[in-house]
């Protein structure tokens, strides 16, 4: 992978990570049209990126983090059913991560539910945070993103709003539980795979995580804002409008699918 690629794939990472969107199946898109998605180094790097996004998570909500024990065990009890499926199925989970098909009908299916789910539930005010119960449920919505394509974000929004939260206050919570959860994937990830690395390779790591910290805050600063505006269709239509695209490519006998 050059560095063209790197660079494009972390401003992917940035852009789509707190978007219901799917981060990982955009990255794998790209990866499959590149040509570079069966190079190790490529599914280490998409990963790792992923931290430059926690970061901005931490810059922009650095007072949400300043508070008491009971904030970190919400969050604590929101990552564990991820953690845990997540050991227990990494390989499965690895093997879906090359497949482009998989990532098409997930993009499409979870545009579905994105189209209808602001009919489906109706917001209502509240002025307390999320519950430990809430954290609990909202920890086993993120689980079905490691389906590619699904998306955390959508998963965990949808999750929260599931449990009476605001769009707001969904969205926050998501932001918030992507720190553990993707701190515990990169640093995994490396941890595995750290000895097949090159000096270059920790330069263009450097490189890709803080073009996703920089992109991923600007995400962010938007990303709030216009869903309170206009909720989730243009994002549930952009996701069937790629998912289709992607299954019509195939159907014409473009190859996409790494495996």
């Amino acid at each position: 992978m050059d560095l063209l690629h790197a660079v494009l794939l972390a401003i992917i990472e940035g852009l789509t990570e707190f978007l219901p969107v799917s981060s990982t199946g955009h990255m794998i898109i790209y990866s499959s049209l590149a040509g570079i998605a069966g190079d190790e180094f490529t599914k280490l790097y998409t990963v790792n990126i992923q931290f430059g996004c926690i970061l901005s998570v931490l810059v922009l909500y650095s007072r949400r983090f300043l508070q008491t024990t009971d904030f970190y065990a919400k969050l604590f009890v929101a990552f564990l059913p991820a953690a845990v499926i997540g050991f227990l199925l990494n390989d499965f989970i690895d093997s879906l991560l090359e497949n482009v098909t998989v990532v098409a009908i997930s993009l499409v299916l979870g545009g579905i539910v994105l189209v209808f789910i602001d009919r489906i539930m109706r917001e209502v005010p509240r002025d307390y945070d999320v519950t430990f119960p809430e954290a609990v449920k909202i920890g086993f919505f993120q689980c079905i993103a490691m389906i590619p394509g699904v998306s955390r974000s959508a998963a965990t929004i949808i999750g929260g709003m599931f449990q009476g939260l605001t769009r707001t206050q969904a969205a926050e919570f998501s932001f918030f539980l992507a720190v553990p959860t993707m701190a515990a994937a990169t640093g995994y990830k490396l941890l595995k795979t750290y000895k097949m690395l090159e000096p270059a390779d920790y330069q263009t790591l450097l490189i890709g995580n803080g073009i996703a910290f920089v992109v991923g805050l600007l995400a962010i600063r938007g990303f709030v804002g216009f869903l309170t505006r206009y909720g989730f269709k243009v994002f549930g239509y952009y996701r069937i409008a790629l998912g289709l695209l992607l299954l019509g490519l195939m159907a014409a006998g473009v190859k996409l699918d790494v495996v």
